[in-house]
């Protein structure tokens, strides 16, 4: 939940509607909302991948990377991790793909890598609608930019992190809904406001290493 308060005042004399900006606002911020919740489950896999050089990667079990990336994500990590995750079992989504969720800037050396290599013709005005960047190796790229840069990158900047998944990955799991509620006035009607709210919470579906779903691509704090 999250609310912007307001009067009647900044009601009756603005020159610009309040209660929709507001709602836009709100609207906004709980989107943010959810998906740093739904990112706190992913980060909770027990698969995690780090790259020790331009064609190289480790991985771990335990949560906690074993390597300091010092290397963007390009194509042959993307090859090494898929090969991973198929060894793994790890189940595609119905469509057979897997996808792959970042920040735009981890994805900047692969996207000047496959852009000769794929093009969409009559599906991509749906592909930017999806907000899927390319697709490689059976991998689908999505950007995201409300979850902010992780600090373990922040010595070199050539990468950030990354969530490679399959299907049944996070839950959702709703008790009521989210919704716009407006405050009921008081002070005589002078003091309003508007609120988002849901009550409901996100839970990793699997968190044991050999049914898990999601390998985040990361760096050991350097």
């Amino acid at each position: 939940m999250n609310s912007v308060p307001f009067n009647s005042k900044l009601d009756d004399l603005s020159y610009h509607p309040v209660r929709e900006v507001i709602k836009k606002v709100m609207k906004n911020d709980a989107s943010k909302a959810f998906d740093i919740a739904a990112r706190a489950q992913f980060d909770a896999s027990p698969l995690t991948v780090g790259a020790t050089a331009a064609a190289a990667i480790v991985e771990t079990s335990n949560g906690t990377c074993a390597s300091i990336n010092n290397t963007a994500l390009l194509k042959a990590h993307v090859k090494l991790i898929v090969d991973s995750m198929k060894e793994k079992d790890i189940p595609t989504f119905a469509s057979g793909d897997y996808f792959c969720i970042a920040r735009p800037s981890t994805f900047r050396g692969i996207k000047n890598e496959i852009e000769t290599l794929h093009s969409y013709v009559d599906a991509g005005f749906q592909m930017i609608m999806n907000g899927e960047i390319g697709r490689y190796e059976g991998v689908r790229f999505i950007e995201q930019t409300n979850i902010a840069a992780t600090a373990n990158f922040a010595g070199n900047s050539k990468s950030d992190e990354a969530h490679f998944f399959g299907e049944d990955t996070v839950a959702e799991a709703i008790v009521v809904p989210e919704e716009i509620r407006g405050k009921i006035p008081t002070d005589y009607g002078r003091s309003k406001g508007i609120a988002w709210y849901y009550l409901g919470g996100f839970g990793i579906v699997h968190s044991d290493t050999t049914n898990a779903r999601i390998l985040r691509w990361t760096s050991s704090i350097s």
